[in-house]
């Protein structure tokens, strides 16, 4: 048995750090818009209106499909919906 820990689910499930932090920053940003969505009780018809997706599209975003979102697309759709992005770099452990 492997005892081994890490610091995020990503670290472990990832192939690479690099896609770990992406995956980390993708999930943060989902969270963020899906309960920023739900706090001003908008539909997801509004939302896709909003951000200039598909009705569909957000109801990916509430389900959590963090492999059909780019960071990018995140970024847009959380600074559309009036979220501001703040980022912190460290240096890795």
């Amino acid at each position: 048995m492997n005892n081994q820990r890490f610091d995020s689910v990503w670290d472990a499930i990832e192939d690479t750090p690099v896609q770990a932090e992406n995956m980390k920053l993708r999930s943060m940003l989902m969270t963020a818009l899906k309960n920023h969505i739900k706090r001003i009780g908008m539909s997801q018809a509004q939302a896709a209106k909003l951000f200039g997706v598909t009705q569909p599209r957000i109801s990916d975003l509430m389900r959590g499909k963090i492999n059909v979102f780019a960071l990018d697309a995140l970024v847009n759709m959380a600074t559309v919906a009036g979220l501001h992005i703040e980022m912190r770099v460290m240096e890795a452990a």
